[in-house]
């Protein structure tokens, strides 16, 4: 199972967050936050870091990484999409977003997610950690890889 970071951008300040339109490779043409695969020997947040860096030019330190949710995403009709992701939040920064080859970087307001342009796990977790929640949770596609059959959250405390 492969595991990835995603990173969500939140300006508390504009009361945006910062996504982006994959551009190729998994998830192509969905609305997603910034993220990918950890290099060999780095760390969750080392991974991150740098993948956010690589994808919106915003720069973070581990610090200002906020780890809200560990999820399981099980896609039985195609097991080699079978990935475990760490979310961080982020809400602070250096740099101005721009996006990439890989993914665009767009401003949305918080009150009008395009949860109808995500992949479909997204509307069930999202607003949850948004309001401050810690999950662990696991998800599991019906055959179509698009349609979530089946999910559960185990909720932390706050920190």
């Amino acid at each position: 199972m492969k595991h990835v970071t995603e990173l969500i951008v939140v300006s508390e300040a504009r009361q945006q967050i910062l996504l982006g339109v994959k551009q190729r490779g998994f998830g192509r043409g969905k609305v997603v936050g910034f993220g990918g695969k950890l290099e060999a020997g780095e760390t969750v947040t080392e991974g991150a870091a740098r993948e956010l860096h690589e994808e919106t030019g915003l720069r973070v330190t581990p610090d200002q990484l906020d780890d809200v949710a560990v999820l399981t995403f099980h896609f039985p009709a195609r097991p080699d999409w079978d990935h475990h992701i760490h979310v961080f939040l982020v809400h602070a920064w250096s740099g101005e977003p721009a996006g990439s080859e890989e993914i665009t970087a767009e401003w949305h307001d918080l009150d009008a997610i395009p949860y109808d342009k995500m992949w479909d796990d997204a509307r069930l977790w999202l607003p949850r950690i948004l309001a401050g929640e810690r999950l662990q949770g696991t998800f599991i596609y019906a055959d179509d890889n698009a349609t979530v059959q089946e999910y559960e959250f185990t909720i932390a405390p706050s920190a």
